[in-house]
């Protein structure tokens, strides 16, 4: 069993006007990557020869934001724990009490985009595939950031690399926030630079990124310690076995899929002489 390195959440915490203030390591990190993603977005479009104009890319940059923040929060209140939210509706605006979803945050991104490109007539491959390592990056860190408030921990293991968590019970549990910081973050990361750079067909980084989340989450998903929610209660795992993050998660690789075969017919199609 390794010990769990106890660090506070909170970066700093004072007291302002009889408020109590916190700034926390999981929100440090989510501005970390949309400030990140503000400086390595602009070199990585080098890669697909695109320029933007300044106004065009600082737009982008918000777009992606606001898609992350309100997919996040929404693809949470939908997927994860409808029943609760529909009985208090104002606790859907309560983000501070906690409660994102990797998969909506996704959609929500991918929504924002379509629309940004559709009305400024831009290639949404080449400028999605450009963002997918970055998006790496904010993933690992925000994983990096569940490991810190000690949330999200695995199921029970005799594994030597078991950790007790604070909130959870005396049983050593798997640290999943670190496989998900590995896999998620820093080997997906790998993987899709390298694609970025060797790649130029648009779309591949894009699916690619698509279908090994979801592989990688959908096998996660066995060791991790489901939510405590209460659709489990009443329903039960989904198909008696898989989770919701599972199920997410092979809607994930069941779409990459269909989007390898649309780009292959796509790219037969381009190969395909003229007569």
């Amino acid at each position: 069993m390794i010990k769990y390195p106890e660090i506070s959440p909170d970066i700093v915490s004072f007291n302002l006007g009889g408020l109590n203030l916190h700034i926390r390591w999981y929100g440090f990190f989510y501005v970390l990557s949309f400030i990140l993603a503000f400086i390595l977005y602009k070199p990585f479009l080098k890669k697909r020869n695109i320029k933007l104009a300044k106004e065009q890319y600082e737009s982008i940059i918000f777009y992606v934001m606001l898609g992350v923040i309100l997919g996040g929060r929404l693809g949470y209140v939908l997927f994860y724990n409808l029943g609760y939210y529909i009985s208090h509706p104002l606790l859907i605006f309560a983000v501070w009490e906690g409660g994102m979803s990797f998969h909506g945050g996704a959609l929500g991104v991918i929504i924002a985009g379509l629309i940004y490109c559709h009305k400024h007539k831009l290639n949404f491959y080449a400028l999605a595939d450009a963002a997918i390592p970055i998006v790496a990056i904010g993933l690992g860190l925000g994983r990096l950031g569940n490991f810190i408030n000690g949330e999200l921990w695995g199921k029970p293991t005799d594994l030597p690399w078991g950790m007790i968590f604070p909130g959870a019970d005396n049983l050593p549990r798997h640290p999943t926030q670190l496989y998900e910081l590995f896999l998620e973050g820093i080997v997906m990361f790998i993987v899709t630079y390298y694609l970025l750079k060797k790649l130029k067909k648009e779309g591949l980084v894009f699916w690619s990124f698509i279908g090994l989340y979801g592989v990688f989450r959908f096998l996660i998903e066995f060791v991790r310690e489901p939510d405590d929610l209460d659709f489990y209660t009443r329903f039960g795992y989904i198909f008696g076995f898989m989770s919701i993050g599972q199920f997410l998660s092979l809607i994930m690789i069941i779409v990459a899929i269909w989007g390898f075969y649309k780009l292959n017919a796509q790219h037969k199609k381009e190969k395909k002489p003229k007569i």
